[in-house]
Protein backbone atom coordinates (compact mmCIF):
# COMPACT_ATOMS: atom_id res chain seq x y z
CA UNK A 1 0.00 0.00 0.00
CA UNK A 2 1.44 3.17 -0.79
CA UNK A 3 0.86 6.54 0.91
CA UNK A 4 0.27 10.06 -1.40
CA UNK A 5 1.48 13.38 -0.05
CA UNK A 6 0.41 16.06 -2.78
CA UNK A 7 2.16 19.52 -2.88
CA UNK A 8 3.10 22.52 -5.27
CA UNK A 9 6.21 23.68 -5.64
CA UNK A 10 6.30 28.05 -5.09
CA UNK A 11 9.00 30.01 -5.78
CA UNK A 12 10.68 29.78 -2.58
CA UNK A 13 11.72 26.02 -3.55
CA UNK A 14 13.32 27.42 -6.74
CA UNK A 15 16.44 28.47 -7.82
CA UNK A 16 17.30 31.50 -10.21
CA UNK A 17 16.25 29.26 -13.65
CA UNK A 18 12.81 28.15 -11.63
CA UNK A 19 14.06 25.07 -11.27
CA UNK A 20 13.36 22.99 -7.32
CA UNK A 21 16.65 23.51 -5.73
CA UNK A 22 18.05 19.54 -4.86
CA UNK A 23 17.85 20.33 -0.99
CA UNK A 24 14.57 21.06 -1.40
CA UNK A 25 13.68 17.62 -2.37
CA UNK A 26 14.86 16.14 1.01
CA UNK A 27 12.34 18.64 2.73
CA UNK A 28 9.24 17.50 0.48
CA UNK A 29 10.18 13.69 1.60
CA UNK A 30 9.91 14.85 4.88
CA UNK A 31 6.75 16.53 5.07
CA UNK A 32 5.51 13.44 3.36
CA UNK A 33 7.25 11.26 5.78
CA UNK A 34 5.74 12.94 8.66
CA UNK A 35 2.12 12.69 6.92
CA UNK A 36 2.33 9.26 6.53
CA UNK A 37 2.91 8.60 10.32
CA UNK A 38 0.09 10.57 11.38
CA UNK A 39 -2.16 8.81 8.80
CA UNK A 40 -1.22 6.04 10.65
CA UNK A 41 -2.48 7.26 13.83
CA UNK A 42 1.36 8.16 14.74
CA UNK A 43 1.70 11.70 16.48
CA UNK A 44 5.33 12.07 16.61
CA UNK A 45 4.81 14.78 19.76
CA UNK A 46 2.53 12.09 21.81
CA UNK A 47 5.33 9.06 20.23
CA UNK A 48 8.27 11.17 21.88
CA UNK A 49 5.87 11.80 25.41
CA UNK A 50 5.03 8.47 25.72
CA UNK A 51 7.64 6.46 24.61
CA UNK A 52 10.78 8.43 25.15
CA UNK A 53 11.57 8.05 21.61
CA UNK A 54 12.06 9.61 18.08
CA UNK A 55 12.26 8.89 14.42
CA UNK A 56 15.45 10.01 13.05
CA UNK A 57 16.90 9.47 9.42
CA UNK A 58 19.83 6.87 9.64
CA UNK A 59 20.78 6.91 5.79
CA UNK A 60 18.98 7.84 2.52
CA UNK A 61 19.69 7.38 -1.00
CA UNK A 62 18.67 9.94 -3.32
CA UNK A 63 18.52 10.05 -7.66
CA UNK A 64 17.45 12.95 -9.24
CA UNK A 65 15.85 11.91 -12.54
CA UNK A 66 13.75 15.17 -13.91
CA UNK A 67 13.79 18.26 -12.60
CA UNK A 68 11.00 19.91 -11.09
CA UNK A 69 9.67 23.87 -11.51
CA UNK A 70 8.10 26.47 -10.34
CA UNK A 71 4.16 25.78 -10.03
CA UNK A 72 4.27 22.09 -10.71
CA UNK A 73 1.77 19.84 -8.51
CA UNK A 74 3.75 17.15 -7.32
CA UNK A 75 2.98 13.66 -5.06
CA UNK A 76 5.27 12.10 -2.85
CA UNK A 77 4.31 8.73 -2.84
CA UNK A 78 5.23 6.33 0.46
CA UNK A 79 5.56 3.11 0.97
CA UNK A 80 6.98 0.73 3.57
CA UNK A 81 9.56 -1.38 1.82
CA UNK A 82 10.76 -3.30 5.54
CA UNK A 83 10.83 -2.85 9.22
CA UNK A 84 12.56 -4.68 11.55
CA UNK A 85 12.78 -4.13 15.23
CA UNK A 86 14.67 -0.66 15.33
CA UNK A 87 14.19 0.46 11.88
CA UNK A 88 12.08 1.06 8.71
CA UNK A 89 12.56 1.42 4.89
CA UNK A 90 10.64 3.43 2.97
CA UNK A 91 10.64 3.88 -0.84
CA UNK A 92 9.76 7.46 -1.77
CA UNK A 93 9.40 8.74 -4.83
CA UNK A 94 8.02 12.60 -6.08
CA UNK A 95 6.04 12.21 -9.19
CA UNK A 96 4.75 14.91 -11.59
CA UNK A 97 1.75 13.35 -13.06
CA UNK A 98 2.99 9.69 -14.13
CA UNK A 99 6.59 11.07 -14.08
CA UNK A 100 8.97 9.98 -11.94
CA UNK A 101 11.04 12.87 -10.57
CA UNK A 102 13.01 11.91 -7.98
CA UNK A 103 13.18 8.20 -6.05
CA UNK A 104 14.69 7.89 -2.73
CA UNK A 105 14.90 4.94 -0.26
CA UNK A 106 15.08 6.61 3.35
CA UNK A 107 16.38 4.41 6.37
CA UNK A 108 14.63 5.34 9.66
CA UNK A 109 15.56 4.33 12.93
CA UNK A 110 13.81 4.84 16.38
CA UNK A 111 16.02 6.45 18.87
CA UNK A 112 15.63 6.60 22.31
CA UNK A 113 16.52 10.43 24.33
CA UNK A 114 20.20 9.15 24.80
CA UNK A 115 20.73 8.84 21.12
CA UNK A 116 20.73 4.91 21.02
CA UNK A 117 18.49 3.07 18.92
CA UNK A 118 15.38 0.47 20.30
CA UNK A 119 12.77 -0.67 19.37
CA UNK A 120 9.90 0.88 17.55
CA UNK A 121 7.23 0.68 20.32
CA UNK A 122 4.52 -1.95 19.64
CA UNK A 123 1.44 0.33 18.33
CA UNK A 124 3.77 1.79 15.50
CA UNK A 125 4.92 -1.29 14.73
CA UNK A 126 1.57 -2.60 13.96
CA UNK A 127 0.42 0.51 12.43
CA UNK A 128 3.28 0.08 10.25
CA UNK A 129 2.87 -3.61 9.47
CA UNK A 130 -0.79 -3.40 8.66
CA UNK A 131 0.15 -0.08 6.34
CA UNK A 132 2.26 -2.67 4.86
CA UNK A 133 -0.66 -5.11 4.06
CA UNK A 134 -2.89 -2.85 2.91
CA UNK A 135 -5.24 -2.80 6.02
Amino acid sequence: MKHRFDLRVYYEDTDFAGIVYYANYLKFIERARTEFMRSLGIDQNRFRVESGSVFAVRSLEAEYLKPAKFDDELTVITSLEDLSGARAVLKQDIVRNDDRLFSSRVVVACVAESGKPCKFPEFAAVAMRRHARGN
